[in-house]
């Protein structure tokens, strides 16, 4: 089932034929679609023999990710303490797929559990990764633009009070009310008065690599750009649990209308998409579900 009314679900056979006419050191390599719990919601991936993945979106949303990790990762790989995904190549639009797409090196490992860890040194690892990348020169950087992770919550409050209108149709683990008075809590807090800073802005357990149960590697930097750290503390909650999501939030050391601002970053995409992904996606509401949850019992 396709996750997205409008999705661009790209073929083996497609990007046998992009390999071919752009790649030709890959075209004998196996391309093997990855499995369905391994993929994400804004790109279909395919693995090219034993040390390649190809990402190629399939939502317009994400069209723009690959010349950004072409020109922003390879930048900011050597100041960060695991590997990311730096892409080897940028291909064309061509077989019948409209759009530009990236071969990137396959990292192995396994990923965090998906409705949270207590991993406590996993947390300090990821919190020392965003310790490096906040610390990275932003000058020049894609500042976030109203409605994006980074930049002010107040930008997404029109979105989140349809999704509340809508979830009150629905049964889903919490109560809407409280879930208000959440938000609410969150749109209180003061605006980030510091310099902006490079933010990641989607570290979820799906985007983190372990190898034997420690940071191997950060990947997906589709909300990639320069804003409000907010965003990157809000995996307190996406993340983890219990004595790691207290360990994650005191070693980023942000102050506590960061941490409202991250609990707003954790509901505001939690709310819209418990009824986005509702059908075509259930792990994804699922997901939803818990984030409000832990944020309603942080904040009310």
């Amino acid at each position: 089932m396709p996750i997205h009314d409008d999705e661009v679900r790209a073929t083996v056979g497609q990007l046998r034929r992009l390999l071919a006419a752009q790649c030709p050191q890959w075209a004998d390599l196996a391309v093997t679609p990855l499995a369905d719990d391994l993929e994400g919601t804004d790109h279909v991936l395919f693995r090219i023999g034993d040390d390649l993945v190809a990402r190629l979106p399939k939502i317009g949303w994400a069209v723009d990710q690959a010349d950004s990790d072409a020109r922003w990762l390879p930048a900011l790989a050597p100041h960060l303490p695991v590997r990311i995904p730096v892409p080897l190549h940028v291909g064309e639009p061509g077989a019948g797929y409209p759009w530009r797409w990236t071969v990137v090196p396959w990292i192995p490992g396994a990923t965090p559990p998906r409705l949270g860890s207590d991993d406590v040194p996993l947390a300090r690892e990821l919190a020392a990764f965003v310790h490096a990348l906040h610390r990275v020169d932003p000058t020049g950087g894609p500042v976030k633009r109203p409605g994006a992770r980074g930049a002010a919550l107040r930008h997404v409050d029109d979105g989140v009070r349809q999704a509340l209108s809508r979830l009150a149709a629905h049964d889903d683990g919490f109560d809407v009310a409280d879930a208000e008075a959440a938000w609410e809590v969150c749109l209180a807090a003061a605006d980030w008065a510091g310099d902006p800073v490079w933010i990641h802005g989607d570290l979820q357990p799906g985007n983190l690599i372990t190898d034997a149960g420690r940071l191997a590697a950060v990947v997906d930097f589709g909300a990639l750009g320069v804003g409000d750290p907010a965003p990157d503390v809000a995996p307190a909650l996406w993340t983890f649990t219990g004595a790691a999501r207290d360990t994650y939030r005191k070693a980023l050391g942000y102050d506590d209308d960061t941490w409202r601002r991250a609990c707003g970053w954790a509901l505001a995409p939690s709310l819209t998409g418990v009824d986005y992904y509702r059908h075509s996606l259930p792990r994804m509401a699922e997901h939803g579900r818990r984030m409000v949850r832990a944020v309603i019992a942080e904040l009310t």
